[in-house]
């Protein structure tokens, strides 16, 4: 039985808060009172009482304070009085509140308000919702940034687009970009594309900019240029529709590429920066020197020798480059030719750089330069050109976090502040880019090589066994370069890395090289090779090497003379020990005076000053083999994959194993993107994820983002599920970025309708095994 006392006339219907005591006074209210239907028992309990107000209200935002308490006696019932705080709030006047704790910084108390308004009312009025999210964008905090992504999210879920203008949508994603969260800025420029309320590439360059700072920003900054090129591909729109002025208005410029492309570069994802300069001249995107050289730095990571050729052309007939642009393209074409093993093109660029400087040297212009920064002591230092103060600013701009704010913004109509500030975080990526270059330096505005390309050039001369070809050309340097002491020269400094590596025979190849040469050789390389032969007790090689140094005129130090004692009192040939000393007395050579190799070898084992041979001696024993014939069979496949003639490409490929040549990750990505632009060649797709599965498992093949993104792109296509979870697991394994969104669109776009209905009553074991796969994937990407 319930009894309710009664309420004070006073209540009125524009009262906020109405109080109710209830009296009750059995159990079975207190059973009522646990079920669910209470909160109807009480709405219509308001009703009762007349008051009309709170009937126009939502009842699900009424706040009920229930305080109740039952004590239980033995054969007897208590009487227990409760108190039931009814309390509705004013949407107009929560919005008001919600905008003063905005003006004063409380953001706290502002998503609290914000929260109980979608109670209440749902999202607020449109201005609030402005207001809410540039607030969270300008204050650069992560926590708040991800508050306003969050209810923008949460808006398009449920199909209130309407609530959001462009202009407000652009300042939240750029300020997520700025603060490190690529993915949501990304998704929020691809859902105003899909709304086609197009951003103008003023606006999404900058974007880019600050999302091409990390790995998974720089591989989405490339995505999101391919999906909007799409779009203008082969003229797709016409600029002469006023209507299409707005989509125009969004087409990829110069610099938005150059952004991605430098992005890709600097955290190694070149293939897929190849995919987008496939896309450049379909598109109409106009080339600037920067672009040139970018070009050529991904022509240079993925082997495109060819192109690099072709691209030398526009190169030299280009009157805007600096010298700095000038020595990254010739570094890279360099290094192509030490990629392919073409030893011959990589020493002719070397002895051409020295034949030029040399002549310049020569010049009275010149020479009158260098006298001039000589005397007034500014010589400037080889990687000098544009300055580095420059660069030291631009990477000052990285690391800048301040921000205008939204009014400053929103008056910008045409985005020009965000579009000099994309120009400036670019400088400061090419400024990484540079320094990258170590080949080849400049100096005075001359094209030089630098010790690291004659060591890797040496090496790649000493692993072919080329030694006559290798002196050849260390003698036509050392003619064109500067004159040096004998014992100073590269050659000396090569043979020397030769002894200590135990690669004697190249060493005496070497010598005899330059003998024949009529190029004199210091005492200390002699000697250095004698002692290496009578450690390891070559006696024929040392008698061979004694005779020509002494046809020479080389006089051997003392403690080559010491050695070859030794060695001839091990060998028990004491008259010839003997011979030996009584030489050394009668030449009057005193003891220990020849040390100049032993500290030389001795400085670089403590690392002392990394002169040439250090590096040599380095870069041999860390250094790895480059296999040559892989990078000109990854040329040929990717060529008929690119024509989509994958018939000749898997001819390419057996006949690639068939040299011993194994693929590495480029073959695999150039067959899996031929079979895709293809269509319908996922069973071979299939067979070549098995065969990447097993080679990864038996080689040192890697995996790379590129490669495994192209696979799951292929089966999340053509509906092969269980494979593609299984390079989903790798892809996670390795901490590997996988861009979402992009795979959602896709499941979209092609199996909307898959798996929507009631599991099937009869299937058969690989049916049920398919459905799970498909509903595993489905949910991965958030769709179940």
């Amino acid at each position: 039985m319930l009894s309710i006392r009664k309420l004070s006339n006073q209540i009125t219907a524009s009262s906020s808060v109405v109080y109710l005591l209830l009296v009750v006074s059995s159990s079975n209210v207190t059973q009522a009172f646990r079920c669910r239907p209470q909160a109807r028992w009480c709405c219509s309990l308001v009703r009762h009482f007349g008051i009309p107000y709170l009937t126009r209200v939502d009842m699900q935002t009424v706040v009920l304070g229930l305080q109740s308490k039952f004590s239980h006696q033995p054969k007897s019932f208590t009487m227990t009085a409760g108190t039931i705080l009814v309390q509705a709030r004013d949407p107009a006047k929560l919005s008001m509140e919600i905008q003063n704790a905005i003006n004063e910084g409380r953001f706290s108390d502002t998503w609290k308000l914000y929260e109980q308004h979608m109670q209440m009312a749902g999202f607020p009025r449109k201005s609030v919702v402005h207001r809410l999210i540039t607030s969270f964008a300008e204050s650069l905090d992560v926590q708040w940034l991800e508050k306003a992504y969050g209810l923008v999210e949460q808006a398009f879920e449920e199909c209130k687009q309407t609530l959001f203008e462009k202009e407000p949508l652009i300042y939240l994603s750029f300020c997520l970009a700025k603060s490190g969260l690529p993915v949501p800025a990304s998704t929020i420029l691809r859902k105003l594309v899909e709304l086609e309320e197009y951003p103008p590439v003023t606006a999404w360059s900058a974007i880019l900019a600050y999302m091409s700072q990390t790995a998974p920003g720089a591989y989405l900054a490339t995505e999101l240029i391919l999906e909007i090129g799409y779009l203008f591909q082969d003229d797709r729109v016409d600029p002469r529709k006023k209507s299409n002025a707005p989509l125009i208005s969004m087409k990829p410029t110069t610099t938005a590429v150059n952004i991605a492309l430098a992005g890709c570069l600097l955290f190694g994802t070149t293939r897929k920066a190849e995919q987008l300069l496939d896309m450049i001249p379909r598109v109409g995107v106009k080339a600037d020197a920067n672009l040139l050289i970018t070009m050529a730095h991904i022509y240079e990571r993925n082997g495109r020798r060819e192109e690099l050729k072709r691209l030398q052309r526009y190169i030299d007939e280009a009157h805007n480059l600096s010298d700095i642009q000038f020595r990254q393209f010739y570094n890279c074409l360099l290094s192509c030719h030490l990629k392919f093993g073409d030893l011959d093109s990589a020493s002719s660029m070397i002895l051409e750089m020295l034949r030029k400087a040399k002549e310049a040297r020569n010049s009275l212009a010149v020479a009158t330069l260098v006298y001039d920064a000589a005397a007034s002591g500014k010589k400037s230092p080889p990687s000098l050109a544009s300055g580095p103060s420059l660069s030291q600013k631009q990477f000052e701009i990285l690391g800048n976090n301040k921000l205008f704010q939204y009014e400053e913004f929103s008056k910008d109509r045409h985005f020009l502040k965000l579009e000099a500030e994309a120009k400036q975080v670019l400088g400061a990526l090419l400024a990484k880019l540079r320094m990258q270059v170590e080949l080849i330096t400049t100096e005075h505005g001359i094209l030089q090589p630098t010790e690291i390309i004659y060591v890797k050039l040496v090496k790649a001369f000493l692993e072919v066994g080329k030694t006559k070809e290798l002196a050849e050309f260390l003698i036509k340097t050392e003619k064109e370069d500067s004159p040096v002491s004998n014992d100073n020269s590269v050659l000396a400094h090569v043979i020397n890395s030769c002894i200590s590596l135990g690669w004697l025979d190249q060493a005496h190849d070497l010598l005899d090289e330059m003998r024949l040469a009529g190029v004199r050789t210091g005492s200390s390389v002699y000697s250095s090779l004698l002692k290496a032969y009578c450690k390891v007790n070559r006696a024929g090689e040392v008698a061979s090497l004694l005779r020509d140094a002494r046809k020479a005129g080389i006089q051997l130090d003392s403690s080559c003379y010491e050695a070859l004692m030794q060695s001839r009192v091990l060998q028990k040939d004491t008259q010839g020990a003997l011979h030996l000393f009584k030489e050394m007395k009668e030449a009057k050579i005193p003891r220990a005076s020849h040390q100049g190799f032993e500290m030389l070898f001795k400085g670089c084992e403590e690392g002392g000053e990394a002169g040439l041979m250090a590096k040599l001696l380095q870069e041999i024993k860390e250094g790895q083999k480059i296999d040559s014939g892989v990078h000109d069979w990854n040329n040929v496949i990717h060529f008929f994959c690119k024509k989509r003639l994958m018939q000749d490409a898997e001819k390419a490929l057996n006949k690639m194993r068939s040299l011993g040549h194994a693929p590495n990750a480029q073959t695999f990505h150039s067959m899996v993107t031929g079979y895709a632009a293809v269509g319908g060649k996922y069973v071979e797709v299939t067979e070549l994820w098995g065969e990447m599965k097993s080679l990864a498992s038996s080689t040192s093949m890697k995996f790379d983002q590129e490669l495994l993104d192209s696979v799951l792109y292929t089966f999340v296509r053509g509906g092969f599920f269980f494979r593609a979870n299984e390079v989903v697991e790798m892809m996670e394994k390795g901490n590997m970025f996988v861009d979402k969104y992009k795979y959602r669109t896709l499941f979209l776009k092609y199996h909307k309708t898959l798996y929507k209905g009631k599991t099937p009553k009869v299937q058969t074991e690989a049916q049920f095994k398919k459905r799970e796969a498909g509903l595993a994937f489905k949910k991965w990407v958030g769709l179940c």
